[in-house]
């Protein structure tokens, strides 16, 4: 239900929400997280109009440097959602076609940076978690706050948040202009 109080998104999460064709009445958390969440799984799923019209929001918002920050943050949960490979969520590679310029650029760093945390992972010796128990979920909450923050490897093993920020406070190595430790700091209300 609509609370007239609750806070309301800022101008680029409406952006997004507004791209994606969500109804801002319909979400529980406005924040920019919660919105970059709920905005990439609505533009993943197949059947709809494709993560297209999200994406090119992303582009216009990567323009701005003051929008960086969560522009990447959608951007990564549109990349976690498709990493996982579910029937339902458009393939990897029809997302990679719908990214503009800079938005290609923030993928592939982004790729990168995952691919990093998780060699890292590996070298480490951190036991490694099975992808699919995540898969199984069925709590929509639960399910859209972990398929956004976690993402499938090829080898059926998964990472996730926690393994970014240990990497991070570990390695010192981030994604320029955005760290996994200061959203994980922001989301818990440390930041």
């Amino acid at each position: 239900m609509w609370n007239p109080w609750r806070r309301r998104p800022s101008a680029r999460a409406r952006r997004l929400l507004d791209a994606t064709g969500v109804d801002r009445r319909e979400l529980d958390d406005t924040t920019d997280p919660a919105v970059c969440r709920e905005a990439a799984f609505r533009a993943v799923r197949g059947g709809g109009a494709g993560p297209g019209l999200m994406l090119g929001a992303i582009e216009e918002l990567l323009a701005d440097e003051a929008d960086h920050e969560f522009a990447v943050t959608a951007l990564e949960c549109v990349q976690n959602l498709v990493s996982h490979g579910l029937p339902g969520i458009v393939p990897a590679r029809d997302a990679e076609a719908a990214l503009g310029p800079r938005s290609a650029v923030c993928w592939r760093a982004l790729a990168d940076f995952w691919a990093e945390v998780a060699a890292w992972c590996a070298d480490s010796g951190r036991p490694p978690k099975a992808a699919d128990e995540l898969l199984r979920i069925e709590h929509p909450q639960l399910r859209l706050l972990l398929w956004t923050s976690n993402r499938s490897l090829a080898d059926g093993r998964r990472i996730g948040l926690a393994d970014a920020v240990h990497f991070e406070k570990a390695v010192g190595s981030a994604v320029p202009g955005f760290s996994h430790l200061a959203l994980a700091l922001e989301a818990t209300g440390q930041g």
